[in-house]
């Protein structure tokens, strides 16, 4: 008997916890379900109050004139408007200047290059028709990219005496190239005045001076004006040594005529140009001032670099030998006295008269007295 006593008491004990485990349970659930009533009450209240139409409920557009604001209240707009603020505000925002924008750099080689190109000169060129054409090139002939900013600051510089229809072909060419290589460029057209002997090398130190009194450049391209390159690889920009563009020209065969040969497009960052002290300004007449200017820049320990002979194509418009540009007799003898003259004979010596200044859509004229030999 005691221990069936003891099997009740133990049964009624468990008994009365699942009872009292019941109870619980039921309780949670009471409560829960009350709670998610009234959270579906809410709901249902929000949504009639949106999609209803009873009188008491309605916003009825007001035509008149708005009430006078509540004092200490700030107006509340409908949930509706407030969401459609922000785009109406960014609408009306006026677009940022380049100036606040944070443009990266461009890249190293631009995306926009297309590789060899047909360069053709029997088509006759209109510059009205060049300008329109290129329609973010400035007065003056000055470009740079509007959606970063460029590697180099470059100052084309073109020895000039009436070449009129060559230059043509020139812009017409080169500035659809130059905007793609995403330079930041000026175009400065040198124009000897008179019918004096002509003087290359003097023209292209004057250029040099000239531009640096608009822009601070940092690279300087000399080229002639009846080159036009065929490939938009070879990059009219500066590299860490002096550059000679015009490696493989349609004149020579497309081949390097010799080895120390410097002519007819190059390029000179600042630091190069006055380290050899600019150009010779004592070669009058054809010939001898880009073998003078090459041993210029060996005497300082600086060698040549150059595109691939594919990349470096150019070709060149034929034309006669221009008057007051015969070759230079002395030539062969200044060469050969480089090293002693061209501490003496450069930049640092340059004398010059600016005549006039234009600035074309295309291209920026100076006309410049630079004396006689």
């Amino acid at each position: 008997m005691p221990a069936d006593s003891a099997n009740f008491n133990l049964l009624h004990r468990i008994c009365k916890l699942v009872v009292l485990l019941c109870f619980l349970h039921i309780s949670v659930t009471v409560v829960f379900y009350v709670r998610n009533l009234d959270t579906r009450f809410t709901f249902v209240q929000n949504q009639q109050s949106h999609h209803s139409t009873p009188q008491v409920f309605q916003k009825v557009p007001n035509t008149g004139p708005p009430p006078p604001p509540v004092p200490g209240k700030e107006e509340e707009k409908p949930v509706e408007e407030k969401k459609q603020q922000p785009e109406k505000e960014k609408e009306k925002a006026p677009d940022p200047t380049p100036e606040e924008k944070k443009l990266e750099k461009c890249p190293e080689t631009s995306p926009l290059l297309v590789g060899p190109l047909r360069v053709e000169f029997n088509t006759p060129v209109n510059l009205e028709d060049v300008a329109r054409d290129n329609p973010n090139v400035q007065k003056g002939g000055r470009f740079k990219p509007s959606n970063c900013v460029a590697q180099q600051k470059v100052a084309i510089i073109i020895p000039f005496r009436k070449r009129d229809e060559h230059l043509k072909y020139w812009l017409y060419y080169l500035h659809p190239i130059l905007q793609r290589q995403q330079l930041d460029y000026g175009i400065y057209v040198i124009n000897q005045e008179g019918d004096s002997i002509f003087n290359r090398a003097k023209l292209l130190n004057v250029g040099y001076a000239e531009a640096l009194k608009e822009y601070d450049y940092e690279c300087f391209i000399f080229s002639d004006v009846d080159l036009i390159p065929m490939d938009d690889r070879n990059t009219y920009k500066c590299y860490s040594q002096p550059r000679h563009l015009s490696v493989s020209m349609d004149k020579f065969g497309f081949r390097l005529p010799y080895n120390q040969y410097f002519g007819g497009v190059s390029s000179l960052s600042k630091e190069q140009y006055l380290k050899i002290n600019g150009f010779p300004n004592n070669y009058w007449g054809w010939g001898g001032e880009d073998d003078d200017i090459y041993n210029r820049l060996a005497s300082k320990g600086m060698s040549i670099s150059r595109p691939t002979g594919e990349i470096g194509k150019c070709r060149m418009i034929r034309h006669n030998r221009d008057k007051k540009n015969e070759p230079n007799p002395q030539r062969f003898s200044r060469i050969a006295h480089t090293r002693e003259t061209m501490r003496t004979d450069g930049i640092n010596s340059l004398s010059y008269k600016v005549v006039l200044v234009e600035k074309f859509p295309l291209f920026t004229k100076i006309t410049v007295d630079v004396g006689t030999p």
